[in-house]
């Protein structure tokens, strides 16, 4: 079960000064299908394949290890947009055991910074209190999901 909640970051200049200076991934993404859910992933050097069930704050998740000949392969048979993106894990200030994962959007959604936090439990998601630098909580909207970014026809507002 993956439980999240997602914000929406004004520009660069609100991040923490030091965002840099945490572990990155390159990611590329792209979806096979968008209900439900299945979604191919690079990840640097790594593949995967994921199965999300609905939900906004709370759903199910499940990732399978993928080669990069059938990345490729699948990369082809994909819908829409392909994401991409770099992602920074940041601790979460006060919460040592949470990871602000912050998403910094390259090609078609340039200069879209979003960040998620993963909680362990549904109570934790429901009290969490966010750092000042983070924007809007975009996480019951729907509209920052990654699955209707990819869409073409999707307008964010």
């Amino acid at each position: 079960m993956e439980i999240e909640r997602k914000y929406r970051i004004g520009r660069l200049a609100d991040l923490p000064k030091h965002y840099t200076s945490f572990p990155c991934h390159a990611i590329e993404q792209a979806y096979l299908c968008t209900d439900p859910v299945i979604r191919i992933r690079r990840e640097d050097e790594s593949y995967y394949l994921t199965y999300k069930g609905k939900g906004l704050l709370a759903r199910e998740e499940y990732n399978l290890p993928l080669t990069k000949e059938s990345y490729d392969h699948l990369l082809k048979k994909a819908d829409g947009i392909i994401l991409t993106k770099t992602r920074w894990f940041l601790p979460a200030e006060g919460n040592e055991d949470l990871t602000i994962e912050l998403d910094i959007f390259e090609g078609v959604y340039k200069g879209l910074i979003l960040a998620e936090v993963e909680f362990p439990t549904l109570e934790a998601a429901q009290t969490f209190s966010p750092p000042s630098w983070f924007g809007e909580d975009v996480t019951f909207s729907g509209q920052y999901q990654n699955s209707r970014l990819s869409d073409p026809t999707h307008k964010l507002q």
